[in-house]
């Protein structure tokens, strides 16, 4: 099904968000081995006893947002169909190298580079056992790096260069994505490549594994997948179609720095449609991102208890070892 002449097409990746453990390793990890900024630390908005940790660029740009709900312990994801099964990361042409020795270093488990559609990829997963991959590209839509990033300018990660979805059947979900305004690209084996209108964050892959079984939500999975939609009239104009396509899309939710609607696509994965605005600098200037935990006005009054829930977040509020070298936050 072709997308609507009157919407305009969707253009890639708002953010992803996933499940994890320790709130403290994950924050190692992302923001001083794979050099990320922690741009948003508040709570679970369904879950207050669990932070929601945002991650990307110098301001948090849509396309570039990981966000992260670390449970401490609990139930291990299953891998299986129904699932964003791998996000990837864009980096420049060239850094493979440097990401591979950086990676393994930091004890990642880093697979063999592989080919895909003409790109080098290297996949690894995060200590909950995430499935990520990193892809050299010129094609990141401009993103700056972060300044204070402990990776070097020229190998910083510049946001997301799109996901991939384990189904049992792609058809569905193919058809979806054209009414979305996302164009089939190429596609190798198992595997389907659709492109979003945008310059960023634009690849869904669809890999089809009928004899798989059903994924299992849980630490290690993915939670779901967020596309960018420019603004609140967008929002609910395809709130609307989607509905008329027989999609449930929820009413909007008040997620402080966005706003959401979500829906199950026929495959399984859940889908968020969010709104570019009105960002991450809402509530503290852009160069104190991360530093407090920040709470909308509906939980204001119950800071003191939420507060005492939550675990500390050492690995963000005080100094950390990364290459060899104490680096203390500003």
């Amino acid at each position: 099904m072709t997308q609507p002449d009157h919407l305009d097409p969707i253009e890639g990746i708002h953010h992803v968000t996933v499940m994890s453990g320790d709130p403290d390793e994950n924050v190692r990890f992302f923001r001083e081995t794979l050099g990320l900024r922690l741009v948003k630390r508040t709570v679970n908005f369904d879950d207050v006893n669990t932070y929601h940790l945002y991650y990307g660029d110098e301001v948090g740009t849509p396309g570039t947002v990981y966000t992260v709900f670390p449970f401490g312990e609990g139930r291990r994801g299953r891998n299986g169909t129904g699932e964003v099964s791998a996000t990837v990361f864009a980096v420049p042409e060239g850094s493979l190298d440097y990401w591979r020795d950086r990676l393994e270093s930091e004890g990642a488990q880093v697979r063999e580079p592989e080919d895909r559609f003409g790109a080098r990829v290297l996949p690894f997963t995060d200590p909950d056992g995430q499935e990520l991959e990193l892809v050299g590209t010129d094609e990141f839509g401009g993103i700056e790096p972060w300044a204070d990033s402990p990776v070097p300018e020229e190998h910083q990660i510049r946001g997301f260069h799109g996901v991939t979805l384990k189904l049992g059947d792609v058809d569905a979900t193919a058809d979806l994505l054209e009414f979305m305004g996302y164009e089939w690209v190429d596609e190798t084996g198992d595997r389907t490549r659709f492109r979003g209108a945008g310059d960023r964050a634009a690849v869904v892959d669809l890999v089809e594994r009928p004899d798989a079984g059903p994924a299992g939500g849980g630490i290690g999975s993915v939670h779901h997948v967020a596309f960018r939609v420019p603004d609140d009239e967008t929002q609910l104009a395809w709130q609307q179609a989607l509905r008329e396509r027989g999609q449930h899309a929820t009413p909007v939710k008040d997620r402080q720095y966005f706003r959401s609607i979500y829906f199950r696509e026929p495959g399984g994965v859940l889908f968020e449609f969010a709104t570019d605005g009105p960002g991450f600098d809402i509530d503290e200037p852009v160069g104190a991102l991360g530093e407090e935990l920040k709470l909308p006005e509906w939980l204001a009054d119950d800071r003191e208890r939420i507060e005492s829930a939550l675990p500390p977040l050492s690995a963000a509020d005080g100094s950390s070892d990364v290459d060899g070298e104490v680096r203390a936050d500003d």
